[in-house]
Order: structure tokens, then sequence, then C-alpha cells
């Protein structure tokens, strides 16, 4: 017989009694241990995939100017950082269309252009493209949309990636 005072008991054979198991807080110890390492599994994703997405250096910064006659297509260099030529990336539109061919800068022949382009875009360039220097390339007749005077002529310039300058002229007369 049991009074309010007494504790529960359990019963496991008719001639054997004992108290019934409390609730113990070991039993809590691996679960907020899962729950702990889970929310730190999640947190360095967390920061890995931040370090992952930024940029290791910021841009260069340069002021650019562009001109573009018939065939040729002159980029120079007015201010701002020196630019490593060999991590030049040039991209070019004719009239918001794509040329069908782009300069794999630096080159000296390539598919789409006459050979011989010069300064930063040519391939026997010294390294960096500085204030003051020039870099030109011709575009061939067989390259597509061909270079006439009026169209408006786009040209991106990035290095290493990184966007550096958007340019824009209308082609003339040369």
């Amino acid at each position: 017989m049991s009074t309010d005072a007494d504790p529960p008991t359990e019963t496991n054979s008719p001639t054997e009694t004992r108290p019934a198991a409390a609730p113990s807080a070991r039993g809590l110890a691996p679960v907020a241990g899962v729950l702990l390492l889970a929310i730190t599994v999640v947190l360095a994703g967390g920061v890995v995939t931040a370090a992952i997405d930024a940029p290791a250096e910021p841009a260069p910064t340069a002021s650019l100017s562009l001109s573009a006659t018939d065939d040729r297509i002159a980029v120079t260099h007015r201010g701002g950082d020196a630019l490593d030529a060999s991590e030049l990336d040039v991209r070019v539109r004719v009239d918001g269309e794509p040329l069908a061919r782009q300069p794999p800068v630096p080159f000296f022949s390539a598919a789409g252009f006459h050979p011989g382009p010069t300064g930063a875009f040519n391939a026997a360039t010294d390294g960096d493209w500085r204030v003051g220097g020039s870099a030109s390339f011709r575009v061939a007749g067989t390259n597509d949309p061909t270079l006439e005077p009026g169209r408006t002529v786009t040209v991106e310039v990035s290095v290493g990636g990184r966007p550096v300058a958007t340019l824009e002229t209308i082609v003339e007369s040369g």
C-alpha cells in the first residue's frame, strides 16, 4: 500500500519492488551536444560561403577613353592605377551586338582581327598599362558586325575578371 509521501514503485516480478526511475539530466546531454554541433556546422558553412564570395582584392580604378575609326578601336589610359596587361579582358559590341570573335588580348594575331595590335593589347607588351599609354587593334572585315562610320561601339575592359570601365563612342571615318 502506498501513501502520498511514498515514492511510486514499479513491479518487475511479484516479489520485487523498486523505486520508479526519475528523469535524468544526463539523458539531455547528447541531444544538446548534437544540437550545438549542428548549429556550429551551419554557422561555419555560412562563414565559408561568405569568404568564397568576397573578392580577393578590389578592382583597379582607371580612367580610359575610347576612339573608333573605320576598322580600328583605340583605348587610351588617362589616369588611375596601372593595369596588368596579361590579365586584360576586352569585350566589344557594335550597335549593341557583340563581335562574333572577341579580341583575345593580349595577342599578336587572331581570327577576326588584323595582326599587330598596339600597346597593352599586343602580346609583346612590357607588362603594365600605365597612364598615357594607348592600345589599339583593327577589326577584320571577316568579323561581324563590321565597324562602319556612324555605328556605336561599346568596349568593356576588365582586369582579372574585375570590371574597370565600360566605354562607348561613335565610329568615325578614318
